[in-house]
């Protein structure tokens, strides 16, 4: 998920005068020589390897901010992006165990009553199809940043904001019958937010934090711009413009997505957080925390549609998969079977995170830079830590 100076690209420099490693000890093998191999042109690089619930590898190595000496540490926070949707799925499991919400609960029987006169094939779609992306709901398109980036989205607290911006679309239908086809929606995940939220009770914002940052012990984790304002206290991501022009982007609103796009992907958090949260998964939540029952752990990771062929797949993506609940699901040349994926990007960072639960393993990768070298950087820094440490 991308920043509209960022031209909608959904998922998804210079070299430095001397390399910058992480002054800090990592948990488990220094990988950081290998992350500053890989880290060309990109300001920061980090990763982390969890293997049967443990951190086996880790490093990070870079700067903060392009063109400073601030080096980044392991336990900086960077931004996960649409990686926060797999979280968000997991907080809809939440309600369903709990019976306020049912992976077939329709947007008009939550929302309904707060959206007079929404579009009939709009209000049936359901949780499940919102939350694996085959609803029918378009791709971030003209009229949706609109919405997004209009004055409602920073006068209103956020359930607020998300509901004016669902009424703002309530009379548009979705753009292919469910169930028919891929199509990567962010506003279908902030519309799983409001059906979240109002099941609960209380804000997204706030459950993800009560209900998965703290029982995971995630004590890096956030949402919205990664550094404190006033302070370079973490790698902060970095516009590109089509020119090549670079911006650091430090601070407040223009640093991240909208807010009423939280559920879709607004989490910040450190790698070695991030990995905690990646291991979980691997683990089939069996490991503890009980955050949702294995089986309906299994339900959310269960692939539901086909993505598609992708013609002529950059080196290191797959030519088609398929999308469970907030996870891409991919057979990678260099994998035994299957295994869960994501990208995420606000249009600023990158993040990306593979969980092969066969193996009970996980490897997380964050930078904090955008584009075609982060996700290259990216890309071989899953693969050669995988090879390493998990095939």
């Amino acid at each position: 998920m991308m920043h509209r100076r960022s031209c909608l690209s959904m998922m998804l420099g210079m070299l430095l005068p001397a390399p910058a490693f992480a002054a800090e000890p990592v948990p488990g093998a220094d990988v950081t020589g290998d992350l500053e191999a890989i880290r060309v042109g990109l300001p920061a690089l980090a990763a982390a390897v969890a293997k049967d619930g443990n951190v086996v590898a880790s490093g990070a190595t870079g700067v903060r901010m392009r063109g400073t000496d601030l080096k980044v540490t392991i336990n900086d926070r960077f931004h996960l992006g649409s990686d926060t949707k797999a979280m968000t799925a997991t907080l809809a499991g939440m309600m369903v165990e709990a019976q306020k919400l049912g992976w077939t609960t329709t947007i008009g029987e939550v929302l309904g009553p707060k959206v007079a006169q929404m579009n009939a094939d709009l209000a049936k779609l359901t949780l499940e199809q919102l939350l694996s992306h085959s609803s029918g709901l378009p791709t971030d398109n003209d009229k949706l940043m609109d919405v997004y980036f209009s004055s409602d989205a920073l006068k209103y607290n956020m359930p607020d904001a998300r509901l004016r911006a669902l009424i703002k679309m309530k009379d548009q239908p979705p753009a292919t019958p469910p169930g028919s086809a891929f199509h990567y929606s962010n506003f279908g995940y902030m519309i799983v937010g409001m059906m979240v939220e109002t099941a609960a009770g209380i804000p997204w914002e706030q459950l993800i934090t009560e209900r998965i940052f703290a029982p995971l012990g995630l004590s890096t984790a956030g949402l919205g711009p990664q550094a404190t304002t006033g302070k370079i206290d973490a790698p902060v991501g970095h516009d590109v413009e089509p020119d090549g022009k670079v911006t650091p982007m430090l601070w407040g609103p223009a640093a991240d997505v909208p807010p009423l796009l939280g559920p879709a992907g607004s989490a910040h958090m450190s790698v070695l957080d991030f990995a905690k949260w990646a291991s979980w998964n691997a683990g089939l939540g069996k490991r503890g925390p009980a955050l949702v029952k294995p089986e309906t752990l299994a339900r959310i990771h269960r692939p539901m549609i086909s993505t598609g062929k992708i013609p002529n797949p950059p080196p290191g993506t797959p030519s088609e998969g398929e999308y469970a609940m907030g996870w891409g699901v991919v057979k990678f040349d260099w994998t035994e079977r299957p295994v869960l994926t994501h990208n995420g990007s606000n249009g600023f960072n990158l993040a990306k995170i593979l969980v092969d639960a066969n193996k009970d393993a996980a490897i997380v990768v964050t930078t904090n830079f955008p584009g075609e070298k982060a996700e290259q950087a990216a890309n071989l820094a899953v693969e050669k830590l995988y090879r390493r440490f998990v095939a």
